[in-house]
This record gives structure tokens, C-alpha cells and sequence, in this order.
């Protein structure tokens, strides 16, 4: 028996992969099997070369448990490995200054495992001891035993082992007994070797029999060695691609389209992504997309490593230049991993744009359920915004669909404001928003539906590339507003009454913590709704862009603002307007005039105050200044009472506040319970 010293220059590999790596320790048993994998793939490369000419026989790695030995063993029938080989692979740990990159890396366990070629270490996280037994392929090599307690100290020797191949044994420690458990083996083996190329065997089928599970002696093949992924396009049928989908995903929904990636230059790459059905709560639907080495699963949290977006897809992507056993942030960082990244970002546009041109009929049927996603990556990635502004579809108020460019060609004459910007009017809510929408058709303006999570930050996007192009929500303003032309009505109130009308309303209208409401004046077409309440594009779409969070969260704590745009040329104001003449025109005029009086006054007394210096103002000039200041506030305050107690006592005032709120839809409890009471008494 030989003894010696595992060759590193420092004891701390094994404490470092008890410590560091704990938190991942079941990679333990990918490794092995991925290790188990490529001895037996390495003697089919031998085979096909004529290096070696035996019978292969069936290739497979097994693993198999024993709760009373508290043992678990990975077998394979590959290569093997002689003395000399063990004394190579194991006993040589081969990098150089060894304390220096241990006291770097030592909380990066992952990369000195990814990095340094040390996976096989990773059976020391669960193991009081390793051995390993192999015989060589080769004929006439002894077949050898290593055992290491999971110090520097190791035993070879030499053994028997009929077949060639290789056994990795190990004695689970007190700590890490749970992987002594079937289940728990089983769902190891299924998250992390589904895919592996060669047959992986856990034990034997069951069936269910007088009563009870019983053994069928036939073994269990837990992975798929040919998924398709791995074969040619031209292979497979739209039904073998919806196999596939459903052996990932067992309960998932029909996806709508499949990519299959097959890239050789200047990076190798496979794989198959879906589109999945996307409406709503897209976050739910991340850590889908499986990122495979060589068929060994390495990861399905992969946002970071593929551009945000795309973590929306399904599917799967493997190619031999991720790194197996590394970080996150390696990843990440990883130069091979971005261009791969862009990759797929290219072939995801380039496959949507084809299923645009070649079909879109079908492509606008599914549009609403991939919208979500697309958004998403137009928001986000540049260079994807650049391919998907060809085939994102926008739609109207009659249900049709059209790009961007399309759409801008139909409304460019009719659209177009004074100051030559093109105008997109959109509604959030056809049904809530009607009444505008109504209002924009009589006008002959077409209305977009912007109903999506991300419609917001997409017209803002688009806004910030093109600046003659804006898009409005068409309860946003009156509807002369909200597309700028060269005419103006005029009013056939003059600017007292307006201004009178205008406190008559604003002392009436309700607010809360959550509302504030402006009342303003418009001269509009006589035909127009007496009182209309809009709501500020920019700070409306602050507020629904704070619900992302971001810079926007000191929007989402300020109230909603919206403005009652009163119509000064409306039958129902105009006739307001000659009651409060009717009743208080003399008592208002009076009002009127003293406060014009008293204001002369004041500007000219400030004029003379401001002509000395403030010790050369007397104190009877400034009393005398003060008690003007008082006479105007009376003045004004009576005029509110006059113009309050007016409002009050006119439910005509209150019903149209109402009957505007009841179009927004913001009429509720006891305020819509008043209104229903007051209608029923004006019938």
C-alpha cells in the first residue's frame, strides 16, 4: 500500500470546501455524475478512433445508496483510471502558489471548484471519507483503491474490480445525512442530470402492486440522453418541440412560438427557448429559461447572465463555454457568457420578425399574449428596440393592429398640432374612458388601447428617440387641448362671470387626502359637455410609473390632481351665469367695485412706501397700508360667501360636478347615493 500527501502546498482546500461551499453542497452528486459521464464518454471517443477495441457494452453511470453503510456510490463503465492516473487526477491538485490564491478566492469557493478543475473535492462537503476503485480500459492494468479521510493524507492500493470503470464512494457525515434518502437522491439527479448524454440508472422501477409499491427489476432511467435540444431542426416536428416543452414544464400552458438556437461560430450554443402565454405579473414567470454545460444543468436563476427580459422566456440554453462550476458574478463577467447573451437577443428579434413577415395574421392573434415581453425588451435593451420596432403592433379603439410606422402614416394629416408634433391619443380603458373617447371620434382623431403593465414606460421610449412624437391620453385634457390647433372659440362669458363661476364650483367639489381637484375655465363648442374632468399626462404617468418603484416613489405619495374644466359657452353655465346675475348682480358689482377701489389705493400707497426708506415710512402710513390690506380680504371673503351660498343653493352646481365625476367613474357611496336622490328630485 502506498501512503502520502495530497499535493498542494497548504492544508486549507478541505476546510475551505467544508465552509465555503456548504451552503451549495448538493452539487456534490452533479459533479460525480457529470465526472462518471465523461469517463464514459471519453471510451466511445477512444472506440470511434480505434484506440480502443472492446465491447462498450451498455454505457451508463448508476447511483445507488445504503442507509445502514450511510454510504452513496456513483458508478460508471467508462475509461477508468490506473495508479499512475489516480496519482495525476487526485493526488495532484495542479496550481502553483496555492496559499496565495487560497487566501484570495477563499470566499469564492464556487471559482476554485469552476476554475481549478477540483469538482471531484466537492464529495469531501458531505463525506467523512472518499474511496475510489478503478481498473483502466487498458488490458493488463491492476485495478486500484484510493481512500482519503478528507485530509492531505491518502492511501492507494491495489484491489479487484471485475469490469473497468470507475466507483466514487462516499461516507456521508453526520451532518449531510439527509442525501441518505431516495427522494431526495432521485430529485438531486432529476434537477441536475435530466439531460446528461449518457444514461443515468437510480435504482429499478416501481409499480403499484397488491396493494403497495413494489420493485419491477427493471432499472430506472431518470434522464432523457437525447433531448431535443440536442438534435437538428430539421428533425423535428412542431409537435416534437411541444413534447419537449411539456417534459419541462409537466403544468405549464401552451407556449405560442419556439426558437431552436444551433450556433457552431464564433461560439458553440444550443438550445430551445419558448414564448410563453404573458399578461400579467410578469415577475412570476422568471427563472424559467435552464442554462446547461454539455447537457449538465448549471443554473435557472439566470438573470444577470442573459439580458432582463429575456428571463420572461422558457426553455433551454447550453453550450460548452459556460463555465460549469462558477458564481453567479463570474458569470456575469464572463466575456463568452455576453456574447452569448447578444446572441440570443439577435436570433429572439430576428425569429419574431419572420413569424411577423410570414405570418401575421396569426402573429396579431397572439400579439396580446407577447406583448408584455416584447415591451419589455424594447424598454430595456437598445439594440432590441431597434429589431422589434418593425413588428410591434399597436391597437385601436376598433380592434385592428398596426406598427408604428403604419399608424403614424394614417393619422399624420389629421394628428399633426401647430407645432407640427404628431399626436398618438391613447385610452387606458376604452369602456371607464368612453365619454373622451367618444369625444376624440366626433373630432374624426383615431384612439389607441394602452392597456399593458409596460405601455407607460414605452411611449416614453419612444417619446425620449423621437421628439415630433408624442402620445396623450385623451382624458388628459379637453379634447381642443389635447390636439393644438390654429382656431379658438370665443366666450360668451365675460372674464368676471368666468372667474365667479369658477369659485361658484371650486367650493363645492369635494377633496380628500388621496384627491385634489382644480377647476379652470375653457371656451369650447357650445356643443361640449358643460363640465369635464381631466388629469395631467406627465403627472399621471409619474404616478404609474412609481408603481414600479425606481425614481418615480415621490409621485406614488402625492395625491392624484385633476382639473374641472368648466365650458364657458355651455347652455347650462351660460344660464348659471345669468341666475348668479339675477340674484346678486348688484350686490356683486358693488363687491367688484370696492375691491378695485381699494386695490388703486394700496398700489399706490406701496408705490409711495417704496419711494423712502423703510425709517422714513411713518407708522400711521403703515397702519393705514395694513388697514386696507384688511378692507380688500373682507371684500374678497364676502364675495366667496356670496358666490359659496350661491353654489350651495343651486343643484344644477352640484349635479353637473357629479355627473362629470360619474364619467370618470368616481362617483362612490354616499355621494353617489346623494346624486341618485337629487336626480330623482329634478325629474
Amino acid at each position: 500500500m502506498e501512503k502520502g500527501k495530497i499535493g498542494v502546498t497548504t492544508e486549507n482546500i478541505f476546510p475551505i470546501i467544508k465552509k465555503f461551499l456548504y451552503s451549495d453542497h448538493e452539487i456534490f452528486l452533479r459533479e460525480l455524475v457529470s465526472n462518471a459521464a465523461d469517463a464514459t464518454q471519453k471510451l466511445k471517443t477512444l472506440a470511434s478512433a480505434g484506440e480502443f477495441k472492446g465491447e462498450l457494452g451498455e454505457m451508463q453511470v448508476k447511483v445507488s445508496f445504503d442507509p445502514k453503510k450511510k454510504t452513496i456510490t456513483v458508478s460508471d463503465n467508462g475509461v477508468g483510471m490506473s495508479a499512475e492516473e489516480i496519482d495525476k487526477y487526485l493526488n495532484q491538485i495542479a496550481f502553483s502558489s496555492a496559499n496565495e490564491f487560497l487566501d484570495k478566492y477563499k470566499d469564492q469557493a464556487s471559482a476554485i471548484i469552476g476554475q481549478f478543475g477540483l469538482g471531484f473535492y466537492s464529495a469531501f462537503m458531505v463525506s467523512d471519507k472518499v474511496e475510489v476503485v478503478s481498473r483502466s480500459y487498458r488490458d493488463g492494468v491492476a485495478a486500484v483503491r484510493w481512500t482519503c479521510d478528507g485530509s492531505p493524507e491518502y492511501s492507494l492500493e491495489e484491489t479487484v474490480r471485475e469490469e473497468r470503470g470507475t466507483d466514487v464512494i462516499l461516507y456521508i457525515d453526520k451532518d449531510s445525512k439527509e442525501f441518505l434518502n431516495e427522494q431526495r437522491i432521485e430529485g438531486l439527479l432529476k434537477k441536475y442530470c435530466s439531460f446528461l448524454p449518457v444514461a443515468v440508472q437510480f435504482g429499478n422501477e416501481k409499480e403499484w402492486k397488491d396493494g403497495k409499491m413494489a420493485d419491477t427489476g427493471k432499472p430506472r432511467i431518470i434522464n432523457n440522453t437525447h433531448p431535443a435540444w440536442t438534435r437538428k431542426p430539421s428533425e423535428l416536428k412542431d409537435e416534437d418541440y411541444a413534447a419537449f416543452y411539456r417534459e419541462l414544464y409537466p403544468m405549464g400552458e401552451e407556449p405560442l412560438f419556439h426558437i431552436h438556437l444551433n450556433v457552431d461560430y464564433p461560439f458553440k450554443l444550443t438550445g430551445i427557448l419558448y414564448f410563453p402565454k404573458i399578461r400579467n405579473n410578469f415577475e412570476i414567470q422568471k427563472n424559467k429559461i435552464q442554462l446547461y454545460c454539455n447537457q449538465v444543468f448549471v443554473t435557472d436563476s439566470v438573470e444577470g447572465i442573459v439580458p432582463d427580459f429575456l428571463t420572461l422566456l422558457h426553455g433551454v440554453i447550453d453550450s460548452p463555454d459556460i463555465p460549469l462550476n462558477v458564481s453567479r458574478s463570474y458569470l456575469q463577467s464572463d466575456s463568452n457568457v455576453r456574447k452569448i447573451s447578444g446572441h440570443i437577443t439577435k436570433k429572439v428579434a430576428d425569429r419574431l420578425a419572420d413569424i411577423f413577415k410570414k405570418d401575421r395574421e396569426n402573429f396579431e392573434k397572439k400579439w396580446d399574449d407577447l406583448k408584455l415581453f416584447i415591451e419589455y425588451g424594447m424598454i430595456t435593451e437598445e439594440k432590441f428596440f431597434e429589431k422589434a420596432s418593425k413588428f410591434t403592433l399597436y391597437k385601436n379603439t376598433d380592434g385592428k393592429y398596426f406598427t408604428l410606422e403604419e399608424y403614424d402614416n394614417i393619422i399624420r394629416e389629421n394628428q399633426t398640432d401647430k407645432d407640427k408634433s404628431l399626436v398618438h391619443l391613447y385610452t387606458t380603458d376604452p369602456v371607464a374612458q368612453h365619454t373622451y373617447v367618444a369625444k376624440a371620434s366626433e373630432k374624426g382623431y383615431d384612439v389607441l388601447v394602452l392597456d399593458g403593465q409596460l405601455d407607460t414606460h414605452l411611449i416614453n421610449t419612444i417619446e425620449s428617440k423621437n421628439q415630433e412624437s408624442k402620445f396623450v391620453r385623451v382624458d388628459s385634457d379637453v379634447i381642443e387641448k389635447l390636439i393644438k390647433k390654429d382656431e379658438d372659440h370665443v366666450s360668451k362669458l365675460t372674464q368676471s362671470q368666468s372667474d365667479d363661476l369658477t369659485q361658484v364650483f371650486r367650493s363645492q367639489v369635494s377633496e380628500s387626502d388621496k384627491a385634489r381637484f382644480n377647476v379652470r375655465t375653457e371656451n369650447l363648442d357650445e356643443g361640449d359637455l358643460p363640465l369635464v374632468i381631466t388629469q395631467s399626462e406627465f403627472m399621471r404617468r409619474m404616478k404609474d410609473m412609481a408603481q414600479f418603484g425606481g425614481g418615480y416613489s415621490f409621485y406614488g405619495e402625492m395625491p392624484d390632481s385633476f382639473d374641472l374644466v368648466l365650458n364657458t359657452n355651455h347652455p347650462l353655465v351660460i344660464a348659471l351665469a345669468e341666475d348668479l346675475d339675477k340674484e346678486h348682480a348688484d350686490e356683486l358689482k358693488k363687491n367688484s367695485a370696492g375691491i378695485e377701489k381699494t386695490r388703486v389705493e394700496i398700489e399706490f400707497m406701496e408705490k409711495e412706501h417704496a419711494s423712502k426708506k423703510p425709517e422714513e415710512v411713518s407708522t400711521f402710513e403703515k397702519d393705514d397700508l395694513e388697514r386696507l390690506r384688511g378692507e380688500v380680504s373682507q371684500l374678497e371673503e364676502k364675495r366667496k360667501t356670496i358666490l359659496e351660498d350661491f353654489g350651495a343653493g343651486h343643484q344644477a352646481v352640484k349635479q353637473l360636478i357629479d355627473l362629470a365625476m360619474l364619467a370618470n367613474n368616481m362617483l362612490k357611496g354616499e355621494a353617489l347615493s346623494a346624486f341618485v336622490k337629487r336626480s330623482i328630485s329634478l325629474l
